[in-house]
């Protein structure tokens, strides 16, 4: 007989899109759900996102030699 399997705790991840100040869009874009949790709920979960993407956009920018231009703004997909 086949146990069941339990359900996870974590909170699943959610997608956004980012529209930068060049007008160029980034669409399909997932942040994991333990970063958009705020134990002290002091910051809104779009803050979180920006912050998040904020973070990935560093790490290929790193990786690449090209920076992205600044955020202009953030929807869920």
């Amino acid at each position: 007989m086949a146990g069941r399997k339990k359900k996870s705790t974590k909170p699943a991840a959610q997608v956004f899109n980012v529209v930068y100040e060049d007008g160029s869009l980034s669409s399909n874009r997932r942040i994991p759900g333990e970063l958009l949790v705020d134990p002290f709920g002091a910051e809104d979960v779009m803050e979180l996102a920006q912050r998040a993407i904020e973070k990935q956009d560093a790490e290929i920018a790193q990786r690449s030699g090209i920076s992205k231009p600044p955020i202009k703004e953030i929807t869920r997909a």
